[in-house]
């Protein structure tokens, strides 16, 4: 038996990912992700058992690392502005890492849902939010945030801000990813009041 060419499937699940972002999930064909790839739509099913597998790869993957970074940037000690700025940072990394699929959940969670197979995602909409609250309100119970904002509402300001980047942020040199989070942080902390000039800034 001939040898599988390294790497197809990674492949196959890039030009599906690439696809399903521009197009969404239900408008891609199989065969359109074979004529991407370069290869018979038919030969797709030697490597995955439906389109639904394909997506079922990429989300998963995307929110298992989401996940780790979310667990790591819980666990690291800090004041609530340094944990909230670890939240954003931690958000536009998995953005950066998995931008198409960034793309099909924010696009096609809704749509997904409805099957059983991607149950899972609900879960995983509801654990995106509890561990932003969970940081949130540790802030206004210890008087960092104010106390007169809805702490869920706060949250999905953030959230879409955090989600939507990846159609327009590309981070460069001058303007790196960490910049584009200390920016987040203090918006939604500090706000767009002009802060106090210090003798040392004058």
């Amino acid at each position: 038996m001939a040898r599988e060419p390294a790497g197809r499937r990674e492949r196959i699940l890039a030009s599906a990912a690439k696809l399903f972002a521009r197009k969404g999930v239900a408008a891609t064909t199989v065969r359109e992700i074979g004529d991407d790839v370069g290869i018979l739509s038919g030969s797709l099913y030697h490597h995955f058992e439906s389109k639904e597998a394909m997506v079922d790869e990429i989300l998963s993957s995307y929110l298992e690392d989401l996940r780790n970074r979310y667990k790591q940037a819980l666990a690291r000690d800090g004041d609530p502005r340094s944990r909230l700025r670890d939240l954003f940072v931690a958000s536009l990394e998995v953005v950066e890492a998995h931008p198409h699929a960034t793309e099909i959940y924010q696009n096609d969670a809704n749509y997904l849902s409805q099957f059983e197979r991607f149950g899972y995602l609900r879960n995983a909409s509801r654990e995106v939010q509890n561990t932003w609250l969970e940081v949130i309100n540790a802030g206004v119970a210890r008087g960092a945030f104010r106390t007169d904002l809805d702490p869920a509402i706060a949250y999905r300001l953030m959230r879409d801000a955090v989600w939507q980047s990846v159609r327009w942020f590309r981070p460069t040199q001058e303007y790196p990813l960490v910049r584009l989070a200390d920016d987040c942080t203090s918006l939604f902390v500090e706000g767009l009041a002009p802060r106090a000039t210090t003798n040392a800034q004058r």
